[in-house]
């Protein structure tokens, strides 16, 4: 008898891992949290341990022909350690593996550590090891990333309640329209002798998805303010993925408003000449690696003293779902795409 078979992208990225860990049970009391967070939570007594895993295989997550390895090195440990910085906790160490194909040179793969290790005194992590095997089909890099907290200051997805104002680090969509930028020059100047791109007027949009910041200054900000968020995640996926994941583990529901959201100058006259929605790049781009986190309402004069974030919404009751309201208040529901990158 045939088997039945289910694509994966039926599921959608976040059905298919609910799927997989399931069946996963807890076997030691000092696992706190496994899947479904931004890392897993280890009991060490007074303080946690956090751990987190990230993979980024060529032709998928990155394109050699544009990306240069410096660049994707330092990305590599952002990615990383942004998990950690989403638990609000310090991160210290990364381990990272290559799966190594026979096209990739030695000084290639200088270039390459040459970023992470670029990253990694900025960000104040060492790089402790790690393991290289063959690839066939490209470069895979996969990075964990390490980091301590004391247990109260930990911050997790599921923390999130009614009335707590929703904000993020910076605006949304550049790294998006970074990345089409990238992918219509390549298209092109495809068989083109020494190809010249257009790429002037957009450097912000190209830094933003080759070489994303990690917002530590902004944690550190928020510590020194006497301001722990309430539920926190890292912006990976898009603005209306990762606020719904947000919703989903605090059993909530949520409104943001179109006028708060942030869009770069450079975004938008980018997305218009390219006949895209800067509000689809903004929700659903994706590579953003901006941290939405949720605050107590009694914290909004502190957090606009601050100045270094963004107040987009507000947290509602489950049942009023996760809703976008347009500047003439109608409410659209927000739905994530079926499976990102």
């Amino acid at each position: 008898m045939k088997q039945n078979s289910t694509e994966i992208a039926s599921l959608g990225e976040f059905g298919l891992i609910e799927r997989l860990t399931a069946r996963l049970q807890r076997r030691n009391d000092s696992t706190l949290t496994a899947a479904g967070d931004d890392a897993a939570v280890i009991d060490l007594g007074d303080e946690v341990m956090l751990l987190s895993t990230d993979m980024m295989t060529e032709g998928i997550d990155f394109d050699l022909s544009y990306f240069p390895l410096k660049h994707l090195g330092y990305k590599v440990i952002v990615r990383g350690v942004n998990d950690i910085l989403a638990m609000n906790a310090k991160p210290q160490q990364v381990v990272v593996a290559l799966g190594i194909s026979a096209k990739i040179s030695v000084e290639a793969l200088d270039q390459l550590y040459e970023g992470m290790e670029h990253a990694a005194k900025e960000l104040g992590v060492d790089i402790v090891g790690g393991d290289t095997t063959a690839s066939i089909n490209g470069l895979v890099i996969t990075i964990t990333a390490m980091g301590r907290a004391k247990k109260s200051d930990v911050v997790y997805r599921s923390g999130a309640k009614e009335h707590d104002l929703i904000c993020i680090t910076s605006n949304l969509g550049a790294a998006y329209m970074g990345l089409h930028l990238l992918e219509r020059e390549k298209r092109v100047l495809k068989d083109i002798d020494n190809p010249e791109p257009k790429f002037a007027g957009h450097e912000y949009l190209l830094e933003r998805y080759l070489k994303p910041r990690a917002r530590i200054n902004i944690l550190d900000a928020l510590k020194e303010e006497g301001i722990q968020p309430t539920s926190m995640i890292d912006l990976s996926d898009g603005l209306a993925s990762d606020l719904r994941q947000i919703c989903r583990s605090s059993k909530c529901g949520a409104r943001i408003y179109l006028e708060r959201i942030p869009i770069a100058r450079q975004t938008t006259e980018l997305a218009e000449e390219m006949h895209i929605d800067p509000v689809i790049a903004a929700l659903n781009g994706g590579e953003d690696h901006e941290l939405l986190f949720t605050v107590p309402i009694d914290k909004q004069e502190s957090i606009m003293r601050l100045g270094l974030v963004d107040v987009i919404g507000h947290i509602t009751r489950e049942e009023a779902g996760v809703v976008l309201v347009t500047p003439d208040g109608e409410g659209i529901a927000l739905k994530a795409q079926a499976f990102d990158r």
